[in-house]
Formats: C-alpha cells, structure tokens, sequence
C-alpha cells in the first residue's frame, strides 16, 4: 500500500486542537487495512517528524434517518499519533 494511501484526511476538531497544543498528538483518518506500522511509516516519511506511539480506533458508522428510510453511515478508522519532544506537524498549526 502506497503511503497516500494510508493517510486519508486529518481530523480538525476542537479536542484534536487541543491534543496538538498541549499533548503533541495528531489525529487522521486512515485506510480500513492499514496497520500501526505503516501508519507511523506514512506518518514519519510525509511530515519528516518522529513518531513515539500510535493508537488505532475503530469508529463504527451510526444509523441516520433520510425521509423514512433509515440507513447508516459508513465505518471508519481514526489513528491518535504521539510525537517525540520538539517534533509538530505544521499543517495543523493555527487551525
């Protein structure tokens, strides 16, 4: 898997905005079969920062009304990635 692939979009909320000020951690939306490795790999390799840990969640869809129909919305994975001391992904800064 190519490590574009892996990365699908960062995830920009309020609490992600927190956690990249006070706790160096950064939240993305990753592939469904990509692994811890190859996330911190694509992490590292995009942003040429160091990568301490990562935390891999998956986010299951939810059931949402459309008129009378019910359908759901797709399952997801969301990945927290910790930097080491110093390191920060500028995409993220002033967001």
């Amino acid at each position: 898997m190519n490590m574009y692939q892996v990365l699908k979009r960062p995830l920009t909320t309020e609490k992600t905005g927190y956690m990249s000020e006070q706790l160096r951690q950064y939240a993305f939306e990753v592939s469904d079969d990509a692994n811890k490795l190859q996330i911190k790999e694509a992490v590292e390799k995009i942003f040429h920062v160091k990568v301490l840990s990562v935390n891999v969640i998956s986010m299951h869809g939810k059931p949402r009304r459309w008129g009378r129909h019910e359908t759901h919305t797709p399952s997801w994975k969301k990945a927290v990635v910790t930097l080491a001391e110093g390191d920060s992904i500028s995409f993220f800064e002033g967001v």
